[in-house]
């Protein structure tokens, strides 16, 4: 039932556009939610209010209502779900950083930060133009696997320099009322829910390994080939080894600790050498 409240809320806010939800107060707290925990969680409903809206809000904490009261989930568990959870649902874009580099001249807003006036960012191709729409960055992706321009780098500048980079940075920003109709954030939006699903299954299945799962989600940050070599290392862990031992065909007792080492062995590699040798060499130690 949860899941289901939790599609909705996805639903509601793609739809806000055509139904007037946009304006939505903001969500109230989860009920059963810690006191000591309020703090933390007012403060992600805020950022990401800041970044989407109220009805992404709701999402946040529809999601987060899964654990609330939930067997093994304790306060400093609950609240590691809810910080990076927030963290991971306003991930950087180029409509990101325009917003906070917008929110630096207002140093009142939620999201302000210093921020230098000429600020260069590397991008690829495909990362800029997985922002868009999936209707419009479908093709144009596939033209640049074509002429083989899709990984390419790519600088973009945010400027506050004079009224043109100012004007240019609202523009930008104001890519947000689509930005969960893009290619990219589909491919958040199910890592969010897989992320959680593990959880879900490790509080079933093996406890103590739910800390070390949540943890994994700070694998996976910043933009450009770091985002890409977070996302592609966490796949190949939890594919390699939590995955397995849920469903029943790998033994390991200690699957938090399995974890914790086959992210000491991950490197910068987009081959995943080190990374997929260990993950070899803890399954072929695994108990029978």
């Amino acid at each position: 039932m949860l899941q289901v409240a939790g599609v909705w809320s996805s639903v509601r806010y793609l739809l806000a556009d055509f139904i007037g939800d946009d304006d939505a107060a903001p969500p109230f707290l989860p009920d059963g939610l810690p006191d000591a925990l309020v703090p933390a969680v007012s403060d992600g409903i805020e950022r990401l209010i800041d970044y989407q809206g109220s009805g992404y809000a709701q999402l946040y904490v529809d999601r987060l209502r899964r654990f609330i009261g939930r067997r093994g989930v304790d306060d400093a568990l609950l609240g590691e779900i809810a910080r990076l959870m927030a963290e991971r649902m306003s991930y950087d874009d180029p409509v990101r950083i325009a917003q906070t580099t917008l929110a630096g001249l207002n140093p009142g807003t939620a999201t302000a930060r210093p921020r230098a006036t000429d600020d260069v960012r590397k991008f690829r191709w495909d990362e800029l133009v997985e922002a868009l729409p999936a209707a419009i960055a479908d093709p144009l992706l596939g033209v640049l696997d074509r002429v083989g321009w899709l990984h390419r780098p790519v600088s973009i500048r945010f400027s506050t320099a004079g009224r043109i980079g100012i004007r240019r940075l609202k523009i930008e920003a104001g890519f947000r009322r689509w930005r969960l109709l893009s290619v990219r954030y589909a491919t958040e939006r199910v890592w969010v829910e897989r992320w959680l699903h593990m959880i879900d299954r490790a509080l079933t299945k093996q406890p103590q390994a739910a800390a070390e799962i949540v943890q994994t989600a700070t694998m996976i940050h910043d933009y450009g080939d770091v985002y890409r070599q977070g996302l592609a290392d966490w796949h190949l862990i939890i594919d390699g080894l939590a995955k397995p031992v849920f469903d029943g065909v790998l033994a390991l007792p200690d699957l938090a600790g399995a974890i914790r080492e086959a992210r000491a062995a991950a490197k910068p590699d987009p081959r995943q050498a080190a990374l997929k040798r260990k993950i070899a060499e803890i399954r072929a130690h695994a108990a029978p």
